[in-house]
Order: C-alpha cells, then structure tokens, then sequence
C-alpha cells in the first residue's frame, strides 16, 4: 500500500533542544511540498547567488497514527527530495539521513514505531553558503508512504527493459526484486499484466518464486508486445506494468510501472537516434525551481512547464544541475520530452564553502543509485551527466573520479548513454589562467570595467580551443559516450579530426550565438544537439542575464545588485511567458515563418548599459510606450525571409534585409499599429503586428484550467493582465494586485516576472510587471474555488475553478 505522505506537516525554525522551551509561535502547517526558504529574509550580505536569501534550519513534524495491524508489516517513508542535510527522527529516535538535497531516499520506520498509538515524525533541513542558484529549503517534493507484507515488493525492484523491438513485436523483460523478511519459506508467484494506454491487456506471463527466512530473490520475465506503439516526441505512448505477488490467489503486494517501447542508437555517422530516425537534440538547461512556487516541485506545475517548453520549439531538457524530480519526468514521459539528468554540480573540489563536496567522497555511489532507480524505467531519459563543469575534469586524478561515475552508471543502466558537460575554461582555470593573467590586466586597462566581461568572453573563447585545454580534459572526455561542451561550441569541428569517433553536444550555450551554433548541429552528424542556458528563468543567479543602464558620466550600474532576485536569463520566464529569445530561437530551429518584432526600451537612448554575456537585447514585444511622440525607438524584428518590411499605421517605413535573421529599424514613437511582414523575394512568407494599448479599463483573469483533481498534485494556473478597453495588454501601467481564495482551495504563490523587486512570491498582494502576473492556487478539498482579483482603481473579477 503507498499512500501520500503529504499532508498534515507542521514547519518551524530548528533550533536547540533548550530554545524549544520557549513558545515563539513561529510554527505553521503545511501541506507538502514546501519551500521554507520563501518565508525567510532577504539580504545584500548573502549575495546574488541565492537571490540574496538568507541561510537556515527548518524542522518539520507530523503526528500520525500507526494501527496495531501494522505489528508485522514493513512501514517505510519515501523522501522525493529535502534540502539539505535531512535528518530523520520518529518518536525522538534518529533513523537516518542524507546529505545531498536532490536525492530520493527512504526510512524504514519500523524500529521506532509505537503501535496503536499516535506517533510522530521529525525532518530537520538545513541550507547554508551551499548553492550557487537557490536552492530552496525543506521538503520541497513529494512524501510517500508504504505499508507492505514482510514478503514485499522490494523499493526500486521494478526494472522494465525492451532490448529488441521491432514492427512485429517488442520483447519485453521485467525484472522484479522480492524481500522476505519474515521467519520462514515461502513460494509466492508473480503476475504481470502489459496493458496499454487504452486500457488492453496485451501480454501476461507470471512465474512462481520460493524464498527463504530473510532471503532476496530476483524474478526475470521475457514477455512479447505484438505490433507494439514506440514512444516517440509526438505521440509518447506508455505501456503500464501492472504486478501482483501472490499466495494461494490472494493479492498480498502489487505495482504499476510505466515505461515506453522505444530503441536509443548513437554513433558519429548517424548522430543519435530514436526508434531509428535522427534527432536533433533543440534543448534548454532547466533549473529545479517553479518561479513563484519557489522550490516546490508539484506534478502540474512540472508538467505545464513542460507542455510551454515544447510549445516554443524544445523537444529536449538537461537538468541543471541535479537529478530531476519524479513528478518532472512523469510529465516529460507523458508529453515527449527528451531528458538528460545530472547527478552532480561538484565532485571533490566544492564551489561554495558548504556544499555537496563535503559529502560526495562517501555519498555519490549512494546518489547516483538512487538516480538511476528513479530513471532506469522512463522513457524520456536517454541519457545521464555525472556532472557539470566540475573542478575535478581538467587533470587525471580529478578525471579517475569521473570515470568510476560512468562506470557505476553503465552497471546500474547499460541502456542509456553518459555525458559530462565540461567546461575547459573551468576545468582548467588554475593551470591556464596565469598564462592568460597579463592579457586580462592590458584589456581592463584598454577597455575599461564596463567592457572587459564581453572581452573576456572572447578570450575564454581562445582558451577553450588551445592545446592546454584539449590535452588536460581529453581524458575526462574520454570516459563517456557523448562529449558534453559548455561554452565551446567552437570545439566541434576543431575536435573533429583529432578525436573522429567522438560524438559532441552543448550540454550549454549562450542564448544569443544559437545561430552561430544551430547550423553546426544540423550539419554535422557527430553532433546531437545544443542545450541553451536557459530555458526557463529562475530564482537566484540573480541579474545574470540583465541588462542594466546609467548615465554617461556615472560609475557602471551593476545587474546583479541587491534586490535583484531572477536570473533574467530565460527565453521563458518565471510566469511561463515566451520572452523575445524564444521566438528568436524558434525561427532558427525553423519552426516559425511569421516575424516576431522586438522592441527596444526607449530608456536605453543615451545611455550605456552593463550586461553579462548571458543577456538578450533589452526588448519587448510591446508598442505601448509612456515617452511623447516621434521620440525614435529601435525595432529589431526576427524573421527567416530574406528581407522584412515595416509599417507604421498602414504607412511603409521601407524595407530591410535580414542580418543573423534581424532587420533593425529605427522608428519614430506614434501610439497605433506596427505592422512587419517578411518577404523571400517578391512572395509574402508573413506577418505579425504589434498594437498600442489605451487606458487600462480592466482586469483579466484567465484559468488555464477551470476543472482540476482535488488532490495535493494539481493546480490552477491564473494568469492576471492589465487591459484597455479592446484587450490589448498595457505594458506601462502597473499596478499593484491583491488575491483572495476562498473556498476548497488556498494561494499558493502569486508573482510576476520581475527581475528585480522586494515583493514576495508569499503574499496575497503583488505588482504586474509589463501588465501581467500570475497567481497559481492548490486545492484542498473536494469543491469550488472563488478567486477574486482586485487591482488597484479598476473594477474586481472572480474567477470560479471546480476541483473534483
């Protein structure tokens, strides 16, 4: 029996056994998953790399009852995720731990349980100085609760494997792992049922099994899909692996696994392929938090990211930098979304004082099994990175270690394939940087603080294709299957005579050279895809893709300054709106003919701007400016036609050609319709048109779902805009928003996607950013949900979801 473990928590600060003696009432009830790190301060000494979040301890309780039939049965917890240090107490007895944040684990309850009585469970959790993004704090994915015979199913002891398939049929093999761990013999059989996803029973097989007092066994059957459905990126059927132990016909321990038919190939000919056909990896690096929600990973929140990923064009995600949640990679198998998941952001050599290197040594067997368990029977994971851009992969002690982690990996799963994305700029950083040291002193001298981060992004560029480089990772690179790049795209064909048997990908890439890299990947078969940095805006990293002004004469603005909160460097952001990067990349991807147009902030004349090299133009989709008229505004529209065309209320501003898919204008600001349409010679290829908004008349509250599961895995996502009278957004007259929830159901965030801001993702009032923000809210009962939107001068609206 597994039922959720969830609900009915209590959080609270962690503090000495001596401090609990006095009552502070600082304790709160939650419902799992939860983020503590939201309720926590913000502050400038804690620097940008958690958002300037401070460092702390939670401890979270439940008190739950445990019948007196459960005696001589197994009790156990599943832990999908606790950041960080987790500690498991039940009835004051310590039970157990672990280290890493991003690891599944589980604790057997049984030693400490108090039969027939009301027990209690304690999880400490602790976050300090050991992230280099935010992390989050807490319980922050789900909980699990299984009650199983003494003779069970063992956790993780389902492996489904389709070693050979083709039209005719699918060889299936189901492997299931049983524990006896009572007193005496028993035969059991177990049953299998293949049924697919319209609910047939498509191949069944069963197999007696005597175990012994105390004994493990393993049941291996081969059974056969007739005709079988692959799971493929536009149609991801899965088969359900329904099982069942039993003794004398009765039912004593059962599981359902999905998994899906589909056939992985690789080589330097053929590139990667799925079910036969090439793919081209069209990626993005996923950080782990939800955006407003914080860290919490909730199976809707995961899963609408993944349906607006791949609605702009991306059929692949690298997990940055830690192994994916379970409820991630449900949606990923159920959508069709290819899935590289990583293990590790360091090895031995740490990147914050505190971090996971502390424990890697004698934990990372440990987390790379439970990895592997989560993974080995989904098919969207085709491949694992046992790390990203370690400190360890530019010398041959460091690359040892590298290689027990591919080697332990191809034990646990010899069906997927191995990648490290490398940077040899990091890797190597200590060795190299005092042959390049004088050249970054004469370049700061030359061009100044405001210019040397783009300046020195080139001469990363040099560094990472010198000799020094290739000769200090080509070990590391050597111990997996596909060759991962980060920031060195310049590597695949420099690479490729050298090393003609290495297949290569960019495990990450700067946004703003996708053109340079894309046809790189499409016209050479070694080189299986490209991952941008990043896919979807996130908390922390903060100002990393900002771009910041000030005047001419003063000192540099700085885009990563307290209170910068976002990363700012996503084609999505953190509401799940495309920003101008995504359609950028969608046309070179060749997946948008209509031109998108972009326009540049007025605010920016005059000025001079400081950015990192993660940072898109400064733009928006917008024609709703508070400036006066004729004040001139430049217009960057993206197209895959040779020239583009502008107009301005039905006047032509002439036409342009397309340079790296822009044709830039310069246009005089007059409220009304910018229109672009895109031209391959003489032929109309589209068009797309950008229209001033007037006053703000109303509030618009739309559900992206009005009808959803009363259950701690859904939500309902509430996007709120600013309008005119005609529903045209206004981007210039925010105003601050308040939510209120009533009914089955609570707020769960509410935000917007501005980059910088004090406002809090917590409470029940916020301020649009360009005329939006999103309100997300979770059910907690079966019923209707009221939420009444009210914005500052402007007529309330409710909007009613009904959770069944």
């Amino acid at each position: 029996m597994k039922t959720s473990f969830n609900t009915g928590w209590i959080v609270q600060p962690n503090v000495s056994i001596f401090a609990q003696l006095a009552d502070t009432n600082e304790a709160k009830a939650v419902t799992l998953p939860h983020d503590a790190m939201l309720d926590l301060p913000r502050d400038p000494a804690y620097g940008p790399s958690t958002g300037y979040f401070s460092g702390g301890s939670v401890a979270y309780t439940k008190q739950f009852d445990v019948p007196d039939e459960w005696r001589n049965k197994r009790v156990s917890v599943e832990f999908q995720g606790v950041y960080r240090d987790a500690t498991v107490f039940v009835n004051g007895a310590y039970l157990g731990q672990r280290p890493y944040g991003y690891s599944p684990f589980r604790i057997a309850l049984d030693p400490a349980l108090r039969y027939g009585e009301t027990n209690e469970i304690r999880v400490e959790a602790r976050a300090h100085d050991d992230s280099r993004w935010y992390s989050g704090l807490g319980i922050y994915r789900d909980t699990v609760l299984t009650v199983s015979d003494l003779l069970h199913l063992k956790a993780d002891g389902i492996r489904i494997a389709t070693p050979d398939v083709d039209d005719e049929r699918a060889v299936v093999e189901v492997s299931t792992i049983l524990q006896n761990e009572g007193l005496s013999t028993r035969t059991v059989r177990v049953a299998i049922d293949i049924v697919d996803a319209d609910g047939r029973t498509v191949a069944t097989g069963s197999s007696p099994a005597t175990l012994t007092a105390g004994e493990t066994a393993t049941t291996h059957q081969r059974l056969y899909v007739v005709s079988p459905r692959r799971w493929e990126l536009d149609s991801p059927h899965q088969y359900s692996a329904q099982i069942r132990v039993t003794d004398c016909e009765e039912t004593f321990d059962e599981d359902c696994v999905r998994f899906g038919v589909r056939t992985l190939r690789l080589d330097p000919a053929h590139g990667l392929r799925l079910n036969g056909t090439p793919v081209k990896l069209r990626g993005a690096c996923v950080h782990h938090d939800n955006g407003v929600l914080g860290a919490i990973s909730i199976y809707r929140a995961e899963e609408r990211r993944i349906e607006i990923l791949k609605a702009a064009g991306f059929n692949a995600i690298r997990a940055a930098h830690t192994p994916l949640s379970p409820a991630a990679l449900d949606a990923c198998d159920r959508l069709g979304m290819l899935v590289v998941d990583e293990a590790f952001d360091m090895w031995t050599k740490g990147k914050n004082p505190f971090d996971y290197s502390l424990a890697f040594p004698e934990w990372r067997e440990r987390d790379i099994e439970a990895m592997v368990a989560k993974d080995i029977n989904r098919p969207s994971v085709i491949m694992y990175s046992i790390g990203n851009e370690v400190l360890d992969a530019g010398n041959p002690l460091g690359a040892r270690w590298g290689r027990r982690l591919a080697e332990k990996v191809r034990a646990l799963d010899p069906a997927r394939f191995v990648t490290n994305g490398i940077s040899g700029f990091v890797a190597t950083i200590s060795d190299i940087l005092p042959m390049f040291r004088a050249e970054v002193g004469e370049l700061s001298k030359q061009v100044g603080v405001n210019d040397l981060m783009s300046e020195i992004g080139d001469l990363m560029d040099r560094i990472s294709l010198s000799d020094v480089v290739t000769d200090k990772t080509e070990e590391s690179h050597s111990v997996v299957d596909v060759v991962g790049h980060n920031y060195a795209h310049e590597r695949y064909l420099a690479d490729a005579e050298r090393f003609p048997d290495r297949v290569v990908m960019g495990t990450e890439t700067l946004a703003k050279k996708i053109d340079e890299i894309w046809p790189l990947v499409t016209g050479n078969s070694y080189v299986v895809g490209d991952f941008t940095w990043t896919g979807w805006d996130y908390l922390g990293e903060a100002g990393l893709g900002l771009v910041v002004y000030a005047d001419v004469d003063s000192a540099p603005a700085q885009p990563q300054a307290f209170p910068t909160l976002l990363s700012w460097a996503g084609d999505i952001d953190i509401t799940g709106h495309r920003r101008p990067a995504s359609y950028y990349r969608e046309i070179v991807f060749g997946l948008r003919t209509a031109p998108y147009i972009a326009v540049h902030r007025p605010d920016a004349h005059g000025k001079k701007a400081t950015a990192h090299g993660w940072a898109w133009s400064d733009t928006i989709s917008s024609w709703t400016w508070a400036t006066t008229p004729d004040v001139p505004l430049t217009v960057d529209v993206y197209s895959p036609c040779d020239e583009v065309e502008l107009f301005l209320n039905g006047r032509s501003l002439g036409r342009r050609r397309t340079e790296r898919h822009v044709a830039t204008f310069e246009v005089p600001y007059e409220a009304g319709t910018l229109e672009a349409v895109g031209f391959d010679g003489a032929t109309e290829s589209g068009r797309s048109a950008l229209r001033s908004a007037g006053q703000v008349r109303a509030v618009r509250a739309t559900a992206d779902r009005v009808e959803i599961r009363s259950d701690d895995s859904d939500l309902s996502y509430v996007t709120v805009e600013l309008v005119d009278s005609d529903g045209v957004v206004s981007t210039v007259d925010d105003r601050r928003v308040t939510v209120e929830v009533t009914g089955a159901g609570v707020l769960q965030g509410l935000g917007s996607a501005r980059p910088v801001t004090e406002e809090t993702y917590t409470s029940g009032t916020h301020t649009t950013f360009e005329g939006r923000m999103l309100a997300v809210v979770r059910p907690i009962a079966t019923g209707r949900i009221e939420i009444t939107i009210v914005a500052d001068g402007l007529d309330p609206v409710t909007v009613t979801v009904t959770a069944e």
